[in-house]
């Protein structure tokens, strides 16, 4: 796929987002084009549901889930501990020391990833760092996690100690739950190592 048109599939729905926000909550991007390119395609966004549960789990101090979906959707399900920021409110005032911090790793999802993607690419043009992606959303989540598939008999053995992890984290967090969620994208990735950023902020609201 050509750079221009990759780049095109990223751009234009970040900017119906951004159309949605009032105009005086907008503030000047940081990044250009090119360099937000540059990290699309490195996918280090993504942060994989086993690590995410792994960290839930224990408790890590360090982790803040973030529902970009509609307050509604997020009052029907979500995450252990997940605060909510629909995705047209991510320019607002309120959560910029959210956002814009060097203390919690933030990880944004939706129902997939189409919308979490969209709330990064504007968090990173904006320059804040520590904001993440959790790999496939809720979609993939209630398939790897909540609902793991036993692998075949033939299969090594890396993929039945990934498989009980998975299971002893679904039994955990509630497995074998049913939810319906709409369709979205999904992608791979490892955990990723915070950053710390440059001017150190306040941490604002909880896990």
């Amino acid at each position: 796929m050509k750079p221009l048109r990759l780049l095109a599939l990223f751009i234009i729905p970040m900017g119906l987002i951004i159309a949605a926000v009032p105009q005086n909550k907008t503030k000047p991007y940081k990044l250009t084009a090119e360099e937000l390119l540059g990290e699309v395609n490195t996918r280090t966004q993504y942060v994989t549901p086993d690590a995410v549960a792994d960290m839930i789990i224990k408790k890590d101090p360090s982790l803040r889930l973030i529902d970009v979906r509609s307050q509604d959707e997020f009052e029907k399900f979500s995450l252990p501990g997940a605060i909510n920021i629909p995705a047209t409110d991510l320019l607002s005032d309120q959560y910029a020391d959210i956002l814009n911090q060097d203390i919690k790793m933030n990880i944004f999802y939706s129902n997939g990833t189409l919308t979490a993607n969209e709330a990064w690419m504007i968090t990173r043009q904006l320059g804040f760092n520590n904001n993440y992606v959790l790999e496939g959303g809720l979609n993939y989540w209630f398939d790897a996690i909540l609902n793991p598939q036993k692998p075949a008999s033939t299969s090594p053995d890396e993929e039945f100690a990934k498989y009980d992890f998975r299971k002893s984290a679904g039994l955990a967090l509630g497995g074998g739950a049913t939810m319906q969620t709409s369709q979205d994208q999904s992608a791979t990735s490892s955990k990723p190592v915070i950053k710390p950023a440059a001017k150190k902020k306040k941490a604002a609201g909880g896990c």
